[in-house]
């Protein structure tokens, strides 16, 4: 199931209008209509944005079907260019064991080229590290920017302001621990 649907199906389920999501995100119900229609793919923390309003993490969002066991990657599949998501700030990113469920923190790898990011400030509840694999990023935290280069790292509060420049095509790791969320049983 798209992510679109699938926040469409939890949302319905829960008998919520798209209305009340969307002020709980802070976004029009606009946005959440594209979002719904696969009219648009969103970053990162606005599915964080929608994970939270729904009280679900966002791996629930991404996949149907979920285990509480071990969740083993191989390269194969995060190679796989059909498993990447395209959001529409212009990086693509691949949500590694999106099908265990209750996990605290969500690693995902990115990619982005340079000159193809739209230009956007993120903040979302949680804490967040960034491990550069390949090229040159800016990652503006608060006030401060930092040039990190392969290899490099940093860890901050990622409800503090945050964005990227890539300086050149960039591959990193991202690990997100989202806020921990209400969910009952049923």
């Amino acid at each position: 199931m798209e992510i679109g649907k699938r926040i469409r199906f939890i949302r319905k389920q829960q008998k919520r209008t798209q209305e009340e999501i969307a002020n709980l995100c802070g976004f029009t119900k606009s946005l959440l209509s594209k979002i719904e229609t696969g009219a648009t793919m969103p970053p990162v923390a606005t599915l964080m944005k929608i994970a939270d309003a729904l009280k679900v993490k966002v791996s629930d969002l991404l996949e149907e079907e979920s285990e509480a066991g071990t969740v083993y990657t191989t390269s194969e599949q995060y190679q796989n260019n059909s498993k990447w998501i395209k959001t529409n700030k212009g990086y693509s990113f691949f949500a590694f064991a999106s099908e265990r469920r209750n996990k605290i923190m969500q690693p995902y790898l990115f990619k982005a080229k340079k000159g193809e990011i739209k230009q956007h400030v993120l903040s979302h509840e949680g804490e967040e590290f960034v491990y550069m694999l390949k090229g040159t990023l800016k990652y503006k935290v608060g006030s401060v920017e930092y040039t990190l280069h392969e290899g490099d790292s940093i860890y901050f509060n990622s409800l503090e302001e945050h964005m990227i420049t890539p300086v050149t095509d960039v591959v990193y790791l991202a690990v997100i621990a989202e806020k921990d969320t209400d969910q009952g049983s049923g």
